[in-house]
């Protein structure tokens, strides 16, 4: 005959500490950023070098920030962003974003945007408007 064991709830001790991430507000996190959904038609690989890297280099400053430093910072041309209306866009909304969707506005190379939208901690880059031809500008 086997001996059943008994569940015990996880607790927070001195070795073992419960998961706090879902207790923190995205808010009080940084940004995640995800290339998951790039659109073929203005990705990565249609930068230059100096783009990819002033990219990599914008990604990484407002790593060290959470959303609510980068909401309080009112430069759209420094580390914070801007919105853009989903009609403005003349490139294609890919399918699988579904429902009122508020797009961000991130300059990563000089005044050239990342444009892509938030879902809690993540920042889902759609677009690179490298050319200033994703919207009106």
């Amino acid at each position: 005959m086997t001996k059943r064991l008994k569940y015990v709830k996880p607790q927070t001790g001195d070795r073992i500490k419960s998961h706090e991430s879902d207790e923190i507000s995205p808010e009080q996190q940084p940004p995640i950023f995800s290339f998951y959904k790039i659109s073929r038609t203005h990705c990565v690989s249609n930068c230059t070098t100096d783009e990819k890297g002033a990219l990599v280099d914008k990604i990484h400053r407002l790593s060290q920030l959470t959303w609510a430093e980068i909401r309080s910072t009112h430069n759209k041309y420094g580390l914070g962003y801007e919105h853009i209306d989903a009609k403005t866009i003349y490139a294609e909304i890919p399918g699988d974003i579904k429902g009122e969707v508020t797009f961000l506005a991130f300059r990563f190379y000089k005044t050239a945007p990342m444009v892509g939208y938030r879902e809690r901690r993540i920042f889902h880059i759609i677009w690179l408007d490298r050319d200033f031809t994703l919207y009106k500008h």
